[in-house]
């Protein structure tokens, strides 16, 4: 991690593409001339959703001329349900369009359903083109933006349908965050929070005393950013294609992805983070009710969770779950399933993750059944 007066930069390290995540105030405004001195006389696709344009497509198009950068935008609808088929069909068609080559860029202006469906569409158009994320959310700057998986939705559940493809450069303006609904900001941070429960304790102490200076902004929220940034390179430098550490990046996720299909990702009802949130503390009970962990560590878990304002509970969900044997269905269709047996990311305690491939349904049927109303 190297940093300037008011950036971080997190190198991910892999080999010949390597790329840099680039964070701090500004970088859309900048981010001409950064692509430039990277791609020089590379033209682009810009991808965003309708919400973001409004607030910053106008910024990025005149910092892409300024650095000599030819752009062609497309416009979205904002959502989860943007991650689907027809949707990607339009973005490449606007891609091939455009007649851009494969040394060109889809640049994805957006938060995780805009990066995730933009660079599943740079890696199959022209068979991969280069790819640039421009965050607009916390979730996206610390996650969903960096490690290369990309994709979309299936009805047989979350992100089924995808592809690794790494970006070439990402640039996570801190100043964005400014604008994001508080509801969208604390969803974000459920992902920052899960980087210190995986395997750094001493940051998530450090959220604990800190989070409401992250939540303000300044180098509060560059330190949390570039620290969840850097947790997540680390792993995919060592483990790409989630065949073995990677996993543990999702912790909370299975409980989580089953919640939001159980929702059919109502985005009014449940957003990612927030079924991350309960995920965790999920995942942290499971734990505990496995003899694996202290009911102490999913206490405290659930209690800085709640504190900053995140939902922790099944009940939190507004409207009516389905019954639990739909939400099992759910979780054996979920990614992180191997070959039928349940593989969950469970804890021994605070900042100490591992991955169990070998759960049983039905002791997971009955953990479920008593939290439902809880």
């Amino acid at each position: 991690m190297t940093q300037t007066p008011s950036h971080e930069t997190v190198r991910v390290n892999l080999g010949e593409r390597s790329y840099d995540i680039v964070i701090g105030p500004g970088l859309i405004a900048r981010a001409g001339a950064e692509i430039a001195a990277r791609k020089p006389g590379i033209r682009c696709a810009v991808i965003t959703d309708r919400n973001v344009a409004a607030a910053h497509l106008d910024s990025l198009m005149e910092s892409l001329a300024t650095g000599g950068i030819e752009a062609v935008p497309l416009v979205l609808e904002p959502g989860e349900k943007t991650k689907r088929f027809d949707e990607l069909v339009k973005v490449c068609d606007h891609v091939l369009g455009a007649r851009l080559e494969r040394g060109d860029a889809v640049v994805a202006l957006g938060g995780g359903v805009i990066g995730d469906l933009s660079g599943f569409a740079a890696g199959i158009v022209r068979r991969g083109m280069s790819f640039i994320q421009v965050p607009t959310s916390l979730l996206a700057q610390v996650d969903s933006s960096v490690g290369g998986k990309t994709g979309i939705n299936s009805s047989h559940g979350k992100n089924l349908i995808g592809v690794f493809h790494q970006p070439d450069l990402v640039l996570a303006d801190t100043d964005v965050l400014d604008t994001l609904p508080i509801r969208e900001f604390r969803a974000g941070y459920a992902e920052v929070a899960k980087y210190g429960l995986i395997d750094r304790p001493e940051f998530f102490g450090w959220l604990e005393q800190n989070w409401r200076d992250v939540f303000a902004g300044g180098a509060a929220r560059i330190r949390a950013i570039a620290t969840g940034c850097q947790a997540k390179a680390d792993v995919v430098a060592a483990d790409e294609r989630e065949k073995g550490a990677r996993a543990l990046l999702n912790l909370g996720h299975t409980f989580g992805h089953a919640l939001e299909a159980a929702t059919d990702y109502d985005g009014r009802r449940l957003v990612h983070g927030e079924g991350v949130a309960i995920g965790m503390v999920l995942a942290h009970e499971f734990s505990a009710r496995m003899n694996l962990a202290s009911p102490d560590d999913a206490a405290r878990v659930q209690r800085h969770l709640s504190e900053v304002g995140l939902p922790t509970r099944m009940a939190d969900i507004e409207g009516e779950l389905p019954a639990t044997d739909i939400l099992m269905k759910h979780i054996g269709q979920d990614k992180k399933v191997r070959r039928g047996a349940l593989t969950f990311i469970l804890t021994r305690g605070i900042g100490e993750a591992f991955v169990a491939d070998d759960v049983q349904a039905d002791e997971v049927f009955r953990f479920l059944e008593e939290k439902r109303g809880s």
